[in-house]
């Protein structure tokens, strides 16, 4: 075996050694932009043939990463181990559940059977982490307000993502119940967020663009509200609204992240967006209100270009091994 070989050899090991949980917030973007596009194209049908290829590409993606991490954590348990007892990291593992989750969404229409199976699976998962971090959360006794971001947002928003496919399923009542849960814990995790962000030092740069994130939770709860009541109320309204108030937020502060070197991290800004879009879209049609139906459109552009950009730096990263070393 030459020396070049057993480098090559050791640095494989090192990058899966340190492949990160963050990957799975990657799938989230990409199965909100999958989904999205799927909205978009209920409103242009010439838009469909290109949510049919995102599915696949997506699908494929989700297969790669989860394949990666699955050998990590069989290889080398004790780093996902470090990854679970680092509160950073903590609120990223249920990203896995949640883009099971979007997954099963997006191929509701399609392969309903196949979704049905899947949202299953994607469900007892989403309620076995949620309720794991929670309590790690809870028992921790070494939190400190610097190590709170918006990204502690993940496993609220995973719960309220559940109705939007299960209530289509039949499964209200479970529906009901995650969604209760989501929303409580979102309200609860918000305050505390916003009171890091006004009273405590500015989150590091790295963190920045998971503000992004604070549009999320309100979006995603507007498409579950309105998947289990069925008509857009004043509750509703109050949801998609708030959601509205956190992008213009958002947007003020968006021209710092230009001066920000690119991290996983950056995948914050495409999930939220995405369900942003769905959101809009949704709005209109159930409302009968033309010019959100635009705005979902127009945020639909955008997200794409996001989405497009991000692919492109992470391909990038990914092939000098940024991510795959202790820092990354």
């Amino acid at each position: 075996m030459t020396a070049q070989t057993t480098n090559e050899m050791l640095a494989h090991k090192r990058g899966l050694h340190h492949f990160p949980i963050a990957f799975f917030a990657v799938l989230m973007g990409l199965w909100g932009w999958v989904l999205a596009t799927q909205a978009i194209a209920g409103q242009f049908p010439a838009v469909l043939p290109l949510a049919e290829v995102l599915r696949g590409v997506a699908t494929a993606v989700l297969l790669i990463v989860a394949g990666l991490y699955g050998v990590k954590a069989l290889r080398f348990p004790q780093a996902c181990a470090a990854e679970w007892n680092a509160p950073p990291k903590l609120a990223f593992f249920p990203a896995i559940s949640i883009s099971l989750l979007l997954m099963a969404t997006a191929y509701l229409p399609f392969a309903p059977e196949f979704a049905h199976v899947l949202w299953i699976v994607a469900v007892v998962l989403q309620g076995g982490l949620t309720l794991a971090v929670i309590s790690s959360w809870i028992s921790h006794r070494a939190f400190q307000m610097g190590q709170l971001s918006p990204a502690w947002f993940i496993p609220a928003v995973g719960n309220v993502i559940v109705p939007v496919a299960g209530a289509q399923l039949g499964y209200v009542e479970l529906s009901w119940l995650f969604f209760s849960g989501g929303l409580i814990f979102w309200l609860v995790l918000l305050t505390l967020v916003i009171n890091r962000l006004m009273f405590h030092d500015p989150l590091p740069g790295k963190l920045l663009p998971t503000l992004v994130i604070l549009i999320a939770p309100p979006a995603l709860a507007f498409l579950a509200y309105v998947q289990l009541v069925g008509e857009v109320d004043s509750f509703a309204r109050v949801l998609i609204n708030v959601a509205y108030v956190f992008a213009l937020l958002v947007l003020i502060q968006a021209r710092n992240f230009a001066k920000l070197p690119f991290a996983l991290s950056w995948w914050a800004l495409s999930f939220p967006v995405a369900g942003l879009t769905i959101a809009s879209l949704q709005f209109g049609v159930l409302a009968v209100s033309t010019i959100h139906i635009w705005i979902g459109a127009a945020l639909g552009a955008v997200l794409t270009l996001i989405v497009l950009l991000l692919a492109l730096r992470t391909l990038r990263a990914v092939g000098t091994g940024v991510f795959f070393s202790p820092e990354g």
